[in-house]
């Protein structure tokens, strides 16, 4: 469609409705190196107007939450410097990252325990916390989330049930129960509040990001 500014950008609006997927970045998806990297699937969470939320469609990595055994938060995690740098670099060329907007992520309390959350940060790319995986996700079906192969050749765990095959568990950014464990979401969607370990390495990374049209 041809037209004004205006109507160009009520074209852009229209094909990035929430719940559609938009396609940004590249990643290894297939791990087959000798093809290239896939593009990356994202879902739009949020639309308001210049500006998108988006998360990953697939869990595109297995990294731990945090590579030491100590008490962290999402401020201080390893996972939050690996998403900001190894994958940012590694899944966005130069024009793309100026698309990416350093967003403010708010370190909000687990609303079933009184786990230190640490302090706000700024970040370009982060994950959802509970109450985001809660909100923008209605539904366990909805926040069932299936594996790369890629992630899968790093020791993502899938599940082998017939009802949940193929999914895995994901990384959330707020605190578990105590501090040495991060929340995260279950292969049948359940929003695990008490969380897992933070060395736990077979839990799948779903980026999530904002970025500008």
């Amino acid at each position: 469609k041809t037209g004004t500014d205006g109507d160009l950008h009520d074209v852009v609006l229209f094909i990035a409705l929430v719940g559609s997927i938009l396609r940004f970045g590249s990643y290894e998806q297939d791990n087959n190196t000798s093809n290239g990297k896939e593009e990356i699937e994202w879902i739009v969470l949020a639309n308001e107007g210049y500006r998108l939320l988006l998360t990953s469609k697939y869990g595109l990595d297995a990294q731990p939450y945090n590579t030491d055994c100590e008490d962290v938060t999402w401020e201080t995690c390893t996972l939050r410097k690996w998403l900001n740098d190894t994958f940012q670099k590694a899944a966005f060329t130069e024009k793309e990252k100026n698309q990416i907007l350093k967003t403010k992520v708010k370190a909000e309390k687990n609303p079933e325990y009184s786990t230190k959350t640490g302090n706000n940060t700024e970040d370009k790319v982060f994950l959802l916390n509970i109450q985001e995986a809660e909100k923008y996700f209605e539904s366990c079906d909805e926040r069932e989330l299936k594996t790369t192969r890629y992630a899968i050749a790093k020791g993502a765990w899938t599940s082998e049930e017939d009802d949940y095959y193929g999914n895995g568990w994901w990384w959330l950014r707020s605190p578990g129960i105590i501090s040495d464990d991060a929340a995260d979401v279950c292969n049948d969607g359940d929003v695990d509040g008490l969380g897992d370990d933070v060395l736990i390495d077979r839990d799948l990374v779903r980026p999530a990001l904002w970025i500008t049209l």
